[in-house]
């Protein structure tokens, strides 16, 4: 089992800790959103995903640092929130009355972030939609919040991502600011690369403020494209009819690529989607040990259907995250944090509605490539 020097349980208040924005998302379901005339109303953003996962589905205290405006849709997120667990007390709140640095006006000036996403199907791809551009979380600046004062309770993994760190001006400068102030408290950092060019289109000011936060980092996460757009690392070109085999060796020598540039790191980890269409796909997932140079991959699942492709990367980390915490080693972690992200595509919204004991039953599942029965 790798020493990843994280502190005990009894030690923190918190198991876990994200950083980033959380939005209202409205899902038109099997209608394009164009010709919606109905929709339901779920909740998510790639960073707080990963503290609700680690709360709802594995039982574990997590808590977000986030911003939102006092109103109806602030409060809506807040008990959304609330229900899977997630400890919402270091949510900064902004009033409507225009009173204070956190305030606004009751017209929207400044208001929560909310995204449309209609999930696709079969050769109609996902779409999501974002109106994020005057958000609460984009106004917070490097010292609106007391970062000593939070770990000094106790916190055992931080998380930021991408996501968050590019939205705005000043968004990185508040993610390195929780880095630093992380590191310096002995708290395990994961950082998701996460890119995504409606956020931030220029990817060389993407990769100028990624390469600054992957320095503060212990766990570096990212999807197969994520560490070109994002970090501007290749990896050697396979030909699509080339076996699996054949990637992974390619895959895995960017990974020891990137650790050599990066001699914090500790992990690297990566969820591997093929989507073969909007609503089935191939996955899997590799966990590199920097340490001892070893590339554990969890079980590829072949042509699965799905119903809500969104969440399923940050359903991946809390997985890994869950299993590391609760003492798990690292081929356990990969087979978690795979069989969480596609339990939880197989649901609709961002976040997990999951328990543990379904992430170790599907884990289970496919090491020994047994089928699926009605639970009755």
């Amino acid at each position: 089992m790798v020493d990843l020097n994280i502190k005990l349980a009894e030690q923190c208040r918190y198991d876990a800790v994200s950083l980033g924005e959380v939005m209202l998302r409205i899902d038109p379901g099997d209608v394009p959103t164009a010709r919606a005339r109905t929709a339901r109303i779920w909740h998510g953003g790639g960073e707080t995903n990963v503290a609700e996962g680690l709360s709802y589905c594995f039982g574990l205290r997590s808590a977000v640092v986030t911003a939102l405006v006092d109103d109806g849709v602030g409060r809506n997120i807040e008990n959304q929130m609330r229900e899977a667990g997630v400890d919402v007390s270091h949510v900064i709140w902004f009033n409507t009355r225009g009173q204070g640095r956190f305030s606004t006006d009751q017209k929207g000036t400044i208001c929560n972030g909310v995204n449309f996403t209609w999930r696709g199907k079969g050769v109609l791809p996902s779409v999501t939609e974002y109106y994020r551009a005057h958000t609460a979380m984009r106004e917070l600046k490097p010292g609106d919040f007391d970062w000593a004062a939070l770990f000094a309770q106790g916190v055992r993994w931080f998380h930021t991502g991408g996501i968050y760190a590019l939205i705005s001006p000043t968004s990185a400068a508040v993610a390195i600011e929780a880095l630093e102030a992380a590191g310096e408290a002995g708290t395990f950092v994961s950082f998701d690369l996460n890119y995504r060019s409606k956020v931030e289109p220029n990817k060389e000011r993407a990769r100028e403020q990624n390469r600054r936060m992957v320095e503060l980092a212990d766990f570096l996460l990212g999807n197969q494209s994520d560490f070109a757009d994002a970090l501007g690392e290749e990896r050697r070109k396979v030909s699509e009819h080339e076996a699996f085999d054949v990637w992974l060796e390619a895959y895995s020598e960017m990974l020891r690529s990137v650790a050599q540039k990066y001699p914090n790191l500790k992990l690297i980890g990566t969820q591997l989607r093929a989507p073969l269409s909007a609503d089935r796909i191939n996955w899997g997932a590799v966990l590199y040990d920097v340490a001892e140079d070893n590339v554990h991959l969890a079980s590829v699942r072949e042509n699965v259907e799905i119903a809500d492709r969104t969440g399923g990367g940050d359903s991946f980390v809390s997985g890994v995250a869950a299993a590391i915490l609760k003492g798990k080693d690292l081929d356990e972690a990969v087979q978690w944090g795979a069989a969480h992200g596609i339990c939880v595509q197989e649901t609709p919204g961002d976040t997990t509605m999951v328990k543990q004991a379904d992430v170790e039953r599907e884990a289970k599942r496919m090491v020994t490539r047994g089928g699926i029965s009605a639970l009755r």
